[in-house]
């Protein structure tokens, strides 16, 4: 079976757009929650909000790709980025790399898509490859792209893109469609329609040797912040990582044909999840500063320990609640001291607790 890019009309893409017209809607509607929910943040807490967003899509976006990267240093260059720290010595050069990709997407979002904008996205996620042979231009060489698994006896190809000769060709054409399907352009489209077309439409061509995935989410947000008129600060990558399999599932049924409805419907299903995720969020990142408020002083130096522990794991908790073996491991407690400090944080409420005996399970009490 030939590759969509193969397709006598590629790239012409067709779909039912009636089959999103209601999530079309349901966007621009959870976009004007979001803005109101984020207008009663204060303003110090609105930059520590954007650091704590960014960096979660910065670590799960490279998380989908298979790369781990550490939180502390993704958050120590944003907080560079965005003028809050003197420099960012220490961090290392993928984590640099990522945010500082992610921190130009957020600021320069409304100007056009330029061959310049693709390439230095690149270069600042290649900033530690030693494998890669291009960065910061399209790939040259002769060999098939192929997204490929399985052992070489029995390989399975997933994917092959368009030969390397004709990147050049290919990116005029989809940069010029990306800027003619903006909101002022001359062919504007919705917005999920368009983000969704952006992320299948470019990972179909795979320009670069590396980093196709990460740039193809980043113009998924950026085409979404084109929409809208503002960045989105949306959860998308957060959401596509907790089900990766399925987000490959549906990139590999829609690259054989230049319909591509499946593919539309999936993405706009998981956009609209990605909002309900970074609306949540925003809620528990205020309820967070209250939670600190109401405790100020409150705490000893292990009870903090332990708690900023507990947030760090976002709204979806500790798995099952916390346990006096999670709080003896994060603070190296003795078990009589741990039952002391978690009983007084009850009383406090600053926790709730459940079950009992072995069975004791603590779980943060927001407002």
């Amino acid at each position: 079976m030939p590759w969509n890019w193969e397709a006598p009309n590629w790239p012409h893409f067709s779909y039912d757009n009636k089959k999103l017209n209601k999530t079309e809607a349901d966007f621009l509607l959870r976009s004007g929650e979001f803005i109101g929910a984020f207008k009663h943040v204060t303003p110090d807490d609105q930059t520590g909000l954007r650091i704590e967003l960014i960096s979660e899509e910065a670590l799960k976006t490279s998380e989908i790709e298979g790369e781990l990267l550490n939180r502390d240093s993704v958050q120590s260059s944003l907080r560079y980025q965005f003028g809050l720290a003197k420099d960012q010595s220490g961090v290392p050069a993928a984590e640099r790399g990522v945010v500082e990709m992610m921190v130009d997407l957020y600021r320069t979002f409304a100007t056009p898509l330029t061959h310049e904008t693709l390439f230095e996205w690149h270069t600042m996620l290649m900033a530690d490859s030693e494998a890669i042979q291009v960065i910061g231009d399209y790939r040259k060489h002769p060999d098939p792209m192929q997204v490929v698994s399985g052992p070489i006896a029995h390989r399975k190809v997933h994917f092959e893109a368009p030969p390397s000769e004709r990147m050049v060709k290919e990116m005029e054409t989809f940069i010029t469609w990306f800027n003619e399907t903006a909101p002022d352009g001359a062919n504007a489209l919705p917005a999920l329609t368009r983000a969704g077309l952006a992320h299948l439409y470019f990972v179909s061509i795979h320009p670069f040797e590396d980093g196709n995935g990460r740039i193809a989410r980043a113009l998924a947000e950026k085409s979404l912040a084109q929409n809208l008129g503002h960045p989105t600060l949306i959860a998308l990558a957060y959401t596509i990582e907790r089900e990766r399999k399925a987000y490959y599932d549906a990139l590999e049924r829609n690259n054989k044909s230049v319909e591509v409805t499946d593919w539309l419907v999936y993405f706009a299903a998981t956009v609209l999840e990605a909002q309900d995720t970074t609306n949540k969020r925003v809620e528990f990142y205020v309820a967070k500063t209250r939670f600190y408020q109401r405790l100020r002083d409150q705490l000893n130096e292990r009870q903090r320990k332990a708690i900023a522990r507990m947030f760090e794991e976002g709204i979806d908790g500790f798995k099952g609640g916390l346990s006096a073996e999670n709080y003896i491991s994060i603070t190296r407690a003795a078990r009589a001291t741990t039952t002391r400090d978690l009983q007084d944080l009850v009383a406090k409420g600053a926790l709730t607790r459940t079950g009992e005996l072995r069975h004791t399970r603590y779980h943060l009490k927001l407002d």
